[in-house]
């Protein structure tokens, strides 16, 4: 099966499972900002899968085989997508079925504009770092060397930026304070992340730590 196939698979049904995760609990198909995510999803996806397909079809195989290698990784990644399960059930049942939460028009358009944002931040990533692993290893296989430029002029690891813009942005585009509230929880894992996987790149990627010190910040730029 070719990448390109596997790729419109995977990518099919991780659609499908959101779309489940998002309309079941909420109980009704009748939601517009859920299909305003889903649209958002779609309609940046597409370009960005054509691209990598395109000039970088080893960094989408490289991304789909997805095994975490490292005891810690292999944890951190079973909580994470377990929190992440949680949090994508957790909206729709505030947002729709039981309405705790009421977020005002405008602030779900900004979710969306932010939602945005952190996708491109994402897909620049992905653009500029052919070894943009979905798991923590040094690609030795893949004759893995320091990239400094882009996006990775400003931050150490501007995927992990995208993602800490992602969740809050997808809670207030969704309209749930509830799934706002878990942002720090993201932010915590992907830190813990960060730093661990900053120890194995300053110890076996030649080159990393001098990175680290012409780039001083890990995801904001002023801020860490």
């Amino acid at each position: 099966m070719s990448v390109a196939i596997k790729v419109i698979v995977l990518e099919s049904i991780e659609f499908l499972i959101m779309a489940l995760g998002l309309f079941f609990p909420a109980g009704t198909i009748a939601w517009t900002s859920g299909w305003v995510f889903l649209g958002l999803l779609f309609i940046t996806g597409v370009p960005m899968t054509w691209w990598l397909l395109k000039y970088d079809p080893a960094l989408i195989d490289e991304r789909m085989r997805f095994r975490p290698e490292l005891p810690w990784d292999k944890v951190f990644v079973a909580v994470t997508l377990s929190f992440i399960l949680f949090w994508f059930i957790l909206m729709p049942l505030d947002a729709v079925r039981f309405h705790w939460s009421r977020v005002p028009a405008a602030l779900k358009t900004f979710g969306a504009a932010v939602v945005l944002v952190s996708l491109y931040i994402s897909f620049s990533a992905l653009r500029e770092n052919p070894y943009a692993s979905g798991v923590v290893r040094v690609q030795t296989d893949r004759g893995h060397t320091v990239v400094s430029t882009g996006v990775y002029r400003y931050v150490r690891h501007p995927m992990y930026t995208g993602a800490c813009l992602f969740f809050p942005g997808t809670a207030l585009l969704l309209g749930s304070w509830c799934g706002l509230l878990c942002t720090p929880v993201f932010v915590v894992l992907f830190g813990f992340r960060a730093v661990r996987e900053e120890r194995l790149l300053m110890e076996k990627l030649d080159g990393y730590a001098d990175y680290m010190v012409r780039v001083k910040y890990r995801f904001v730029p002023r801020v860490w």
